[in-house]
């Protein structure tokens, strides 16, 4: 029986032959003959003979009965890949569930060598990625960072050159990091360019792209689609993205997001990539400011939509919130209630299978990103694939991004503006008070949080096909923020024990005119910084909690983590810590910017009673630290109040001012965010 953890080297130099060197200890697979290519095939001897002569462990790959693969093949290896365009969509459903049919370990192994010189590398990765992620089986491994297979979705493409020259020159150990340029995308002549450091951060696209891969949009078996609140996460995760990306437009002097609310007026706003797909061999194309969206006419991939139909969707879902209840494919109506109304019209906007009915009300989101991701070449006649819109990983570069997925909040909004307030007994918990706030950063001013600039290090030598071995780091700038605690004095006027849930938000004090907010639309600025449990003994309590055990982020490792370095020791508890999931908010993000002078901001704390919220499971190993955005892998979402609760509804009566929507188990303190543009610090490893 083969090492479930050989079916990891087949992320390794993606567009490489199966048969090369993989791995950091020059592991290499016996192919069986029948499974090379037609290319390879008539010279197998020689080749295999060629690359395993110095192999210092060979992999044995067994020759078996091959399922049908004309479908994944179907999408030419040079391709791109998205999963926005319903055809790639099947596609990929195909091949998840080849390789979910696979009875065993081994048998999954001698299916993906044989796809993986055949299918399209992205197609690929994703696929096999999600099957390992869901199979029985696999489920313990932990997948390679997706940066690390393919870095040209990431990064300048002329970094590749430098990258090529260092490792094929200089010998391993006395290679230097290739720095990558810190804003290459535009000039200050650009006034969105002010915000590259969020929309290019490598672990905020990472994040994304990590994300679909958790939530699929596709596959036969319907449970890998079909968890649980998985509309509502879909919401409530975009919509943390949008506050979080407005907040950092205030630490930039500009206003909040406009939304893309019509589909007849031209885009504003371009962007030029400057990024080449080592996939493809060719340029992410640009979108050129004032582009117009366009009737699309695409054969090659079976899409034929005119922004008309964009138009006619978006009516029929704003009439289904309106009156209160969806269709479904039978004619029966589905109430948009408060319970479970949220993650119907989640499913249904998206759209993913679980949308209640496609026929009528479309693939709204999926197809906004490929309507803008084509608007350069929307008839195929100048033989041009999607922009960067048109790729999880890649999607949230483009300023075009928030425009749309404000929009798209927007409609969710109104969904959320029919529901009842929530009433002071919705919000408080008795005999519960908070009589003091305070955060401190580590050897700051009490609640003044600092952000900077930091350099990090990734290894790229897993995405460098056809160059020499060994590890070659590429340097990236990104946002940092000195470590912080919060201290939380809480009263418990009880005689008994009682268990709380802290949450903890954060927002801009004022708007852009800086004018104090009316509590309604401050309620959407309201970035979630924190959430955990808590026991409160009779009489005053003090809570701490570090910034670092957030439960919407992960850390630097994790995002972009070495699988081969530092690893503790096989089936030891330490490993089992190892084998987390990827999916997270990074850990450096967790802050807004600020400005140099200072961004006031209200944080806000929320002791809310447990017996309200809680979700009886056991979540040990079940990635749980970083629920908030991502939820928990193959469990349910462990907190059974709204995502986003107290700030998803519209606030009572009498409660215009955040201050005087407080009850008395919650509180604000005022705190102040500021940037040192100066510091640039280089992380340590």
């Amino acid at each position: 029986m083969t090492d479930k953890k050989n079916l990891l080297l087949l992320f390794d130099r993606p567009t490489e032959p199966v048969f090369m060197e993989k791995g950091t200890t020059s592991t290499v697979f016996d192919v069986p003959d029948k499974f090379l290519t037609d290319r390879y095939r008539p010279i197998g001897n020689e080749v295999q003979s060629r690359f395993g002569e110095k192999a210092e462990q060979r992999i044995p790959v067994r020759e078996i009965s091959l399922p049908d693969l004309s479908i994944p093949m179907s999408l030419a290896r040079n391709e791109q890949f998205s999963l926005f365009i319903p055809r790639h969509r099947r596609i990929a459903g195909r091949l998840i569930d080849i390789f979910m049919a696979m009875r065993t370990v081994d048998d999954l192994l001698s299916v993906a060598v044989y796809a993986r010189d055949r299918v399209n590398p992205y197609l690929f990765n994703y696929a096999l990625s999600v099957a390992l992620l869901h199979r029985s089986d696999t489920k313990g491994l932990d997948l390679p960072s997706y940066a690390q297979s393919f870095p040209d979705k990431f990064v300048d493409s002329q970094v590749f050159r430098e990258v090529r020259e260092e490792v094929t020159v200089v010998p391993e150990g006395s290679r230097m990091p290739i720095v990558v340029p810190r804003d290459y995308t535009a000039s200050d002549l650009e006034p969105e360019h002010r915000l590259w450091y969020f929309r290019e951060d490598m672990g905020i696209n990472l994040h994304h792209w990590h994300w679909h891969l958790v939530y699929p949009f596709e596959a036969s078996d319907r449970s890998i689609v079909d968890k649980d609140r998985r509309g509502e996460l879909f919401y409530y995760m975009h919509q943390q993205v949008i506050a979080r990306y407005n907040f950092e437009r205030f630490s930039n002097n500009l206003a909040r997001v406009e939304r893309l609310n019509t589909f007849r007026e031209p885009i504003a706003e371009g962007y030029f990539p400057k990024m080449d797909s080592l996939v493809s061999s060719r340029a992410w194309p640009p979108r050129f400011e004032n582009t117009k969206l366009r009737d699309l006419n695409r054969d090659l991939d079976q899409i034929n939509l005119d922004v008309a139909d964009m138009e006619r969707w978006r009516e029929r879902i704003l009439e289904s919130i309106h009156r209160g209840f969806v269709v479904d494919a039978s004619g029966n109506p589905m109430p948009l209630d408060e319970r479970s109304g949220i993650d119907l019209l989640g499913n249904m906007l998206e759209a993913s299978v679980m949308s209640p009915n496609q026929s009528i009300y479309g693939d709204f989101h999926n197809m906004g990103h490929v309507f803008i991701s084509y608007s350069h070449d929307p008839e195929h006649r100048h033989l041009e694939s999607f922009g960067v819109m048109g790729d999880t990983a890649t999607a949230m570069r483009d300023p075009v991004f928030y425009r749309w997925h404000a929009y798209i909040d927007d409609i969710f909004q109104q969904y959320k503006i029919r529901l009842f307030p929530y009433t002071v007994s919705d919000l408080q918990y008795d005999g519960i008070s908070i009589t003091g706030v305070e955060v401190s950063s580590d050897g700051g001013s009490p609640n003044v949080l600092t952000t900077f600039w930091q350099q990090s290090d990734l290894d790229f030598s897993r995405g460098m096909d056809f160059v020499p071995r060994g590890n070659v780091f590429a340097r990236f700038t990104h946002l940092q923020h000195t470590p912080f605690t919060y201290t939380i004095n809480v009263n418990n006027g009880s005689d008994a024990q009682r268990t709380g849930t802290v949450r903890i938000f954060m927002g801009p004090k004022n708007d852009e005119r800086g004018q104090p907010w009316l509590f309604r639309d401050q309620r959407l600025m309201m970035i979630e910084l924190d959430k955990f449990m808590v026991q409160l003994n009779p009489g005053q309590n003090t809570v701490k909690r570090r910034s670092t055990e957030s439960s919407v982020t992960i850390p630097f490792e994790r995002t972009f983590r070495n699988l081969d370095g530092n690893r503790p020791a096989a089936d030891t508890a330490e490993e089992l810590e190892f084998n987390f999931c990827g999916c997270g908010w990074p850990q450096h993000m967790l802050i807004p910017k600020g400005l140099p002078e200072g961004l006031p901001c209200d944080l806000f704390v929320m002791v809310s009673n447990y017996e309200d919220d809680r979700i009886d499971q056991d979540l040990v190993g079940s990635c749980s630290d970083a629920a908030s955005y991502c939820g928990v892998r193959d469990r349910m979402y462990p907190d059974r109040r709204a995502m986003g609760y107290p700030f998803d509804r519209l606030p009572r009566e009498g409660a215009e001012r955040l201050a005087n929507f407080l009850t008395p188990n919650m509180s604000i303190v005022n705190v102040t965010v500021r940037h040192d543009g100066s510091r640039t610090i280089t992380r340590q490893s």
